[in-house]
């Protein structure tokens, strides 16, 4: 602990703070320009919350604009540094409404992006290079102990190992998944010619597993750090360029900051900072009370949470449970098809339930693959029947990978009556 609180210059967390303000406010601003609030929020009759979370939908009218324009005005007061401690806990919490207000469009950077608003809160990223300091609401400070730099390392080690490990399944290693993914990113023919070559196709396979498992080690020791860092931009360029994913890759490579000693971030971007003339010295600047009640717990339960479908029975690629909240990223190809049978209790008649009415393409699509969007969505057909005696039943298969199709959901199941299992299998879907 006492090497974990040692004083150390606070120049890499005060660039971070500057480059996530600017991000945020381009993903936010970028949002809106590019037409995904539009798509994803306003477009759509309801959204697919989180389960629990039901009650939380976007605002009516143009009400998520402004509410995207407001986050992007928070963004860009935490690069400022002007009411930091006001504007990033105001960005976390709206951030945190649009995060629980829809799974249509998941990404898992969305989830890394809460976490990390989330511990800003409670860090001094204002102290320095600040609007808060300018105006004299908060004092300077040049130095920040070490164990917020460790907690980032660790953060983004947790990130890129549960990564890795997650891709040690015979449709990746085979290169399967990555061929199935490259073919759809371009239609240019050199490119369709070259992502169908073997070798090319089981080279990202395989550099993907080597990157997300070595990264972390590589950016710790100095000889492979700038190595490291080299070929992290490579990677992550090359993704932002095929995969198209927003941010993501800018964000991850600011993480970068931490590693690097400071006094070398402070060289690079803050040159008008004083050198500090002793940095080991013991410091109890947001004490230790912090890291023992609040970093530490929020560790172990990123740690354990990747861990929850092991626990769970079948297969998370197939029955999703146990999917989201543990870095599974870009694992696989999900396609399927879904037919809804409502039963009228009382007359035994059948009629096929048209979803299409109320659902946006991107909506039907996921419908048709996820089981937690199927019990949502026939949580409402039974409310649309304003308590009439219905039996929902679902005709629903899938492919992953594009590989033969597999019933999804049991059709002699009345999901009128299903309960959802927030922490096992849930009986209904079908394990293979």
């Amino acid at each position: 602990m006492k090497f974990a609180f040692k004083a150390i210059d606070n120049s890499p967390l005060i660039v971070f703070r500057i480059f996530f303000g600017f991000l945020v406010a381009c993903e936010s601003f970028g949002a809106i320009l590019t037409g995904w609030v539009k798509r994803v929020l306003i477009d759509p009759e309801f959204t697919f919350s989180f389960i629990g979370l039901e009650w939380l939908q976007p605002l009516p009218g143009f009400g998520m604009y402004c509410y995207f324009s407001l986050m992007g005005v928070f963004g860009l007061a935490i690069m400022l540094g002007y009411r930091y401690r006001i504007a990033i806990t105001s960005y976390t919490i709206l951030w945190a409404g649009v995060y629980f207000m829809q799974k249509s469009s998941y990404n898992n950077h969305y989830y890394l992006l809460l976490l990390i608003s989330f511990l800003l809160i409670f860090l001094p990223a204002n102290r320095y290079a600040s609007l808060d300091v300018k105006q004299n609401r908060v004092s300077e400070e040049k130095t920040m102990p070490y164990w917020i730099s460790l907690l980032f390392i660790i953060q983004v080690g947790i990130v890129y190992v549960y990564a890795a490990v997650a891709k040690f399944y015979p449709d990746w290693l085979d290169g399967t998944f990555t061929k199935n993914l490259l073919s759809g990113t371009t239609t240019r023919p050199f490119f369709l010619e070259l992502f169908s070559q073997k070798w090319f196709y089981l080279f990202i396979a395989y550099a993907g597993i080597l990157f997300d498992l070595l990264i972390v080690p590589f950016l710790l020791f100095k000889k492979t750090r700038t190595l490291a860092l080299i070929a992290s931009i490579i990677f992550h360029i090359f993704n932002s360029i095929t995969l198209q994913i927003g941010i993501f890759p800018f964000f991850a490579l600011t993480f970068a900051l931490f590693f690097y000693e400071p006094e070398t971030i402070r060289r690079i971007f803050l040159r008008k900072k004083s050198r500090l003339e002793n940095e080991n010295v013991d410091q109890n600047f947001y004490g230790k009370k912090i890291v023992y009640y609040l970093m530490i717990p929020y560790l172990i339960i990123q740690l354990l949470l990747p861990l929850r479908h092991h626990f769970i029975e079948g297969d998370v690629l197939w029955t999703e449970e146990g999917h989201r909240l543990s870095w599974r990223m870009m694992l696989r190809e999900r396609s399927g098809y879904i037919v809804i049978r409502i039963k009228d209790l009382k007359t035994d008649e059948e009629s096929f339930y048209d979803y299409s009415k109320n659902l946006t393409d991107k909506q039907a699509q996921n419908l048709a693959t996820k089981p937690d969007f199927i019990w949502q969505y026939c949580q409402r057909i039974k409310e649309n029947f304003k308590g009439k005696p219905i039996a929902i039943y679902i005709d629903c298969k899938n492919s992953i990978n594009r590989k033969e199709l597999k019933t999804l959901i049991d059709p002699k199941f009345d999901m009128a009556k299903a309960k959802w299992d927030y922490f096992g299998h849930n009986e209904w879907v079908l394990l293979h």
